[in-house]
């Protein structure tokens, strides 16, 4: 028999984690979170991180396990949600994966490709480029290499077009190549569930009230502790975190804050509107709106269809 793993998804300020309280709490499930900005100590505030109470009555898994200053990828993320996973079976406990990181949820559901190791050199080179010519000259290029992926990254994501590139140029392979998706044998059965508002305006405008939130709790001040930390490079990806990188351009005075807050807030959209693109190409996924508060009732009688376990 297989085992059930819960996948709660959806776009930023959908409200995935107030519901994921909610279901933890209904049924004694373990949150483990799939998030790639949550996997950061000391960035708490522009993350919408649980509070300390909340993580003490609700623990989540991979949270705060990396400092700023490392990386982490696709893979680690996969080796390391297997391993949790299986320990919560282990337990007779269903894992309850939340966030917005679909990379992630791509790898653990459809495989991951085993793409070229980071070459350093090239990716020094493609910055070069980046900040001599601007992130549309990248997008150019990568449409004469692979304008497979060149269709599917944004003209502005400089961190996937220049992986993209660095993919090119290290194996003389586009990396569209490597992304062939295969089904992964997995002893696991997801259960895929969506929420979001189902009209684009209100999400928009969830995101800018939690941004403008976000300042009022400090953000500000928490980049800046950042943005003073010598060893914190700007091009990590941490520092390239949604909200992040539009405030430390702020502290770096390269414009107004009034221009960081609305370019975070159309970079976030910008995110949403990736998600949801993702989400709606996945034809396992069952939608739930969150346009008029949290739908506990409907996810909730779903879940007991779905996942008998989960009341036996």
């Amino acid at each position: 028999m297989t085992l059930p793993v819960i996948c709660l998804m959806g776009p930023t300020a959908a409200g995935k984690t107030a519901l994921a309280l909610e279901l933890a709490e209904k049924f004694t499930l373990d949150i483990v979170s799939v998030d790639s900005a949550l996997i950061y100590r000391g960035m708490n505030i522009g993350t919408a991180k649980p509070t300390p109470a909340i993580l003490k009555q609700f623990p989540h898994h991979l949270i705060d396990i990396c400092e700023p200053t490392e990386s982490y990828s696709a893979g680690q993320f996969l080796d390391d949600v297997k391993k949790v996973i299986a320990s919560l079976h282990q337990k007779n406990k269903v894992p309850l994966l939340v966030g917005g990181t679909m990379l992630y949820y791509r790898a653990l559901q459809q495989g991951l490709a085993r793409l070229p190791v980071a070459n350093k050199v090239l990716r020094d080179e493609l910055d070069s480029l980046r900040i001599q010519y601007g992130t549309s000259y990248l997008h150019q290029k990568l449409r004469q290499v692979d304008p497979i992926s060149a269709q599917r990254i944004h003209h502005h994501d400089s961190q996937r077009l220049q992986r993209a590139l660095e993919v090119f140029m290290a194996s003389g392979k586009p990396l569209s190549d490597f992304l062939i998706e295969h089904q992964p044998i997995t002893p696991y059965r997801f259960i895929n569930i969506v929420i979001s508002p189902f009209q684009r305006h209100i999400l928009h405008s969830r995101i800018a009230s939690r941004f403008s939130e976000m300042m009022t709790d400090g953000f500000l001040e928490e980049v800046r502790s950042l943005f003073s930390r010598e060893e914190l490079s700007r091009e990590l990806p941490a520092m390239r975190c949604v909200g992040y990188r539009q405030l430390l351009g702020y502290c770096a005075n390269e414009y107004s804050l009034d221009e960081a807050i609305n370019k975070g807030i159309i970079a976030t959209r910008q995110m949403a509107k990736r998600q949801i693109t993702w989400l709606r190409s996945q034809p396992d996924a069952v939608w739930f709106n969150s346009e008029n508060g949290l739908p506990i009732n409907e996810v909730t009688s779903y879940l007991c269809d779905k996942a008998p376990e989960l009341i036996d």
